[in-house]
């Protein structure tokens, strides 16, 4: 067979057809550096320049069987290009649109939402009104020991007591909170989730 450089558009793509590898390599020698510039004077990208040519060709080979239609090769390759840019261009304005979209939501909508607020706001109460009906000696040690931060010792200390007295008025209060809190707590997590 004659040098493939020599051969004509026209007849490499009916050796392509054929699957013939050498007419693939004359059309990519032939084309790709045309084609690389132009997709690279309209994406300023190299990399992506790359992928689109190379993409076309990939898809020039898998098309080779069912033909190219029209005998203007050069002409079928640059409108590929072109088209692959067009659809880029199309997905990266989607991608921008899609962005600024969830950039907007999260903008309105970042603040914790009222009704959780309000939730919140209630099992806080209920909590508070459920400490409040513990036995007075008992309530006393354990806002003692949770809300002012105060050991086992520095409780005892202060209320004249035993360190072994405040753990088990800790332990009774916490096991009467449990028992009282705990369906709610759990109600409360599983409407936050």
């Amino acid at each position: 067979m004659a040098d493939y450089n020599t051969l004509s558009d026209s007849e490499l793509l009916q050796l392509l057809k054929e699957s013939d590898h050498a007419a693939y390599t004359e059309i990519y020698q032939r084309y790709f550096h045309l084609l690389f510039v132009h997709a690279y004077k309209k994406l300023r990208d190299e990399n992506q320049a790359k992928d689109i040519v190379q993409d076309i060709f990939a898809s020039l080979w898998f098309k080779r069987e069912s033909g190219i239609q029209g005998s203007n090769l050069g002409g079928y390759l640059y409108t590929a290009v072109r088209n692959r840019i067009f659809d880029l261009f199309a997905h990266d304005q989607v991608k921008s649109k899609y962005l600024d979209s969830l950039n907007e939501y999260m903008q309105t909508h970042s603040a914790i939402p009222t009704d959780y607020l309000v939730r919140e706001n209630d099992l806080k109460k209920y909590i508070e009104k459920e400490i409040q009906a513990l036995p007075p000696n008992m309530k006393l040690i354990f806002e003692l020991s949770r809300k002012d931060n105060l050991t086992h010792k520095e409780i005892a200390e202060k209320l004249n007591t035993s360190e072994n007295n405040v753990s088990k008025q800790l332990n009774n209060a916490l096991r009467v909170l449990k028992t009282k809190l705990g369906i709610i707590i759990y109600l409360f997590f599983l409407i936050k989730l």
